[in-house]
């Protein structure tokens, strides 16, 4: 695997200079920058390119969310993790529209970041369990309109859809359809195009707000 160029965004330094310390032991993880705020965020982001950015949610000037959409309007390819303390509705839906790749509690462990950091930067997404169970109850019942885009999907970006919503990444997908992983991805871009998302976390957002399991 590539080097994972990674950025930290905490109002906090020490937990900045926690994660720096921890990520300097690592093979296959650089960090590129620190910002304490939202504006040196977005900054930092257009100076430095980073592979993936540690974003907190609550900080001074500009707040994760918002920092999180502009860095997306910079580049809608970004991989954006938030690591926060917070599990309300009021941060993680934002947070997640916001274009958020993944969405990971502080108290995770230090190998379990690691491991998530990884999986974004292959393309997956990443939620903590507590914010997998949220989102399934938020959205149990069935909608009253017909989702937008859906009529649009062929038989097979419907089943690579489930898929997504299952966690699968696109070698499981692929190995599961028999067909290659270059297919999938292609599937995986049309329906996000289609459905008008902008990454898997949203395509799986999608699949269970719409009981496509």
């Amino acid at each position: 695997m590539d080097e994972i160029r990674v950025l930290i965004v905490d109002d906090h330094q020490l937990v900045r200079q926690g994660l720096r310390t921890y990520f300097d032991l690592l093979d296959g993880i650089t960090v590129v920058g620190e910002a304490g705020n939202g504006v040196e965020a977005v900054d930092q982001f257009r100076g430095t390119r980073p592979d993936i950015v540690l974003m907190d949610l609550v900080m001074p000037e500009m707040d994760g969310i918002e920092a999180t959409r502009q860095i997306n309007d910079i580049s809608p390819d970004s991989k954006v993790i938030v690591l926060s303390s917070f599990t309300e509705d009021e941060m993680v839906f934002p947070a997640i529209k916001a274009g958020a790749a993944g969405y990971l509690l502080k108290d995770v462990s230090p190998d379990e970041l690691a491991a998530a950091i990884k999986t974004v930067y292959m393309g997956e997404s990443q939620l903590h369990p507590e914010i997998v169970s949220k989102l399934m109850n938020q959205f149990v019942s069935p909608p009253v309109d017909k989702p937008t885009g859906l009529d649009e999907l062929t038989p097979r970006e419907l089943d690579v859809l489930r898929l997504i919503a299952k966690g699968k990444n696109n070698k499981e997908i692929g190995d599961e359809m028999v067909i290659s992983e270059k297919t999938v991805k292609t599937h995986v871009s049309s329906i996000l195009s289609k459905l008008e998302l902008d990454n898997r976390t949203q395509a799986a957002i999608y699949s269970l707000k719409h009981n496509l399991l």
